[in-house]
């Protein structure tokens, strides 16, 4: 049996309690760049990230996607390396390099073994400061990124997820999707590429975590190497991200005309931001509803009436605002009685709450999938770094697990009456041109 978005269970508190918090070191050097290493026993890797507080909720509408697209940019050349020359050096170690970027942060980071640490701190230290925005690149990787797009609009999932946010944040920049539109990318200059570099990737909103069989003395000097002529010793680190998500827009519905086998439904509410201490309760309460394979809606629509085959709920965070939402995907004839189903669960939760036992599973699974996930260098990495950017501080493991399980039923209770009870927003992406076409039990949920 298989399903999407498990959360591991874990079997035991005592489980996640043993887990004992490896050293977790942290540097400013000047010029505000820091340094956090966490250094993991019994391994011989290092994984390193540079983290840098920009992504697209940081872009003028005029150059959306232009964080995405800068991420592909700079592997293409350093003023000391071509794109093969990096490519040959990566895989003469063995290692990975890569990058992803998302609404509040962009993220390069290369996973290699040990002994090769100098190399892959010297390595994204290049690209992230020194990559080029040479014109024959952006008219090379402007055609990679318009395929992306093409490859995010055969994929119904992927095109579903940034349409609900677009439904639910209007015309916020949360709500734009960070890879860009086709308009976009077809019309950004070399230009504004460039000034969007030298502007905003500067070393005052970076951190840089590693996370391995690595010493936090020694991975200083290399950063400091690294960053050389880039550190002004005059500056600070950057604040923590706040912000204030004026929405304007009230969520809506939104539909994509998609010729499948299935229909993709999303519908949910904008939630909590990361620095409000509800977001505790509110990982339970997802964990409860859609985590899992005994969580409310993997029991309802698929085990007991067999609807769909994937069915989870979510959480996303920034530093304002969130969302939570529901996915469900089933052939388009069951799509009213899908929805009909998820609305009578929420709306279930929302006046009733959810039962001890639940809140006592969901915790478990919570603190289980923590530990779990933390077996690899990369996964402690990018633990720590994101931590850093986005508190400034680092939880250890130990006072995270502790903070989960203090989470009381009734604070989950709480958080589902506010939450559940907000206006709702829905995205469909299937055989429907017109809200017409869609179930009124689809319609009725932004009505």
């Amino acid at each position: 049996m298989a399903s999407n978005r498990r959360t591991p269970s874990a079997t035991s508190a005592d489980l996640a309690a043993a887990v004992a918090d490896s050293g977790v070191r942290r540097t400013v050097l000047p010029g505000g760049v820091r340094v956090v290493t966490e250094h993991v026993p019994g391994v011989r890797s290092a994984a390193v990230g540079i983290w840098v507080g920009v992504g697209s909720r940081d872009e003028h509408p005029s150059v959306a996607g232009a964080a995405h697209f800068l991420e592909h940019l700079l592997f293409k050349a350093t003023p000391t390396r071509t794109a093969l020359d990096i490519a040959e050096l990566v895989d003469g170690v063995g290692g990975e390099l890569n990058a992803f970027t998302s609404k509040e942060h962009t993220c390069f980071y290369a996973h290699v073994l040990d002994d090769d640490l100098p190399l892959a701190v010297d390595l994204v230290a290049d690209v992230v400061l020194r990559g080029q925005c040479r014109s024959v690149d952006v008219d090379v990787e402007r055609q990679v990124v318009l395929e992306e797009i093409s490859m995010r609009d055969d994929d119904p999932e992927d095109l579903l997820g940034d349409s609900f946010l677009t439904a639910l944040y209007g015309d916020h920049p949360i709500g734009r999707p960070v890879i860009g539109s086709v308009e976009s990318i077809e019309s950004m200059t070399r230009n504004q590429l460039h000034s969007f570099h030298v502007r905003r990737y500067t070393p005052h909103r970076m951190v840089v975590a590693v996370a391995g069989n690595v010493d936090h003395d020694h991975t200083v000097d290399l950063v400091r190497r690294a960053f050389g002529a880039h550190i002004d010793p005059g500056a600070q680190p950057a604040p923590r991200r706040e912000g204030t998500a004026r929405l304007r827009t009230p969520p809506a519905l939104s539909i994509t005309d998609h010729d499948g086998e299935q229909a993709h439904l999303s519908l949910g509410v904008r939630a909590f931001g990361r620095h409000d201490g509800r977001r505790w309760a509110l990982s339970v309460l997802n964990a409860a509803i859609g985590g899992g394979l005994s969580s409310r809606l993997f029991q309802e629509v698929r085990e007991k009436r067999g609807l769909a085959y994937s069915v989870y709920s979510g959480v996303d965070t920034f530093a304002d605002t969130g969302a939570f939402s529901i996915y469900a995907g089933c052939q388009p004839e069951n799509l009213g009685e899908v929805t009909t189903v998820v609305r009578e669960v929420v709306r279930d939760v929302a006046d009733h709450g959810i039962t001890d036992a639940e809140c006592a599973r969901a915790k478990g699974s919570l603190r289980g999938g923590l530990v779990l996930g933390l077996e690899d260098t990369g996964a402690r990495m990018h633990r720590i770094g994101r931590s850093e950017l986005s508190y400034g501080t680092h939880w250890s493991v130990s006072s995270t697990l502790e903070r989960i399980a203090e989470v009381t039923s009734d604070e989950v209770r709480a958080v589902a009456a506010e939450l559940l009870n907000r206006p709702f927003a829905a995205g469909v992406v299937g055989p429907y041109r017109r809200a017409r076409d869609l179930p009124a039990s689809v319609r009725g949920i932004v009505a």
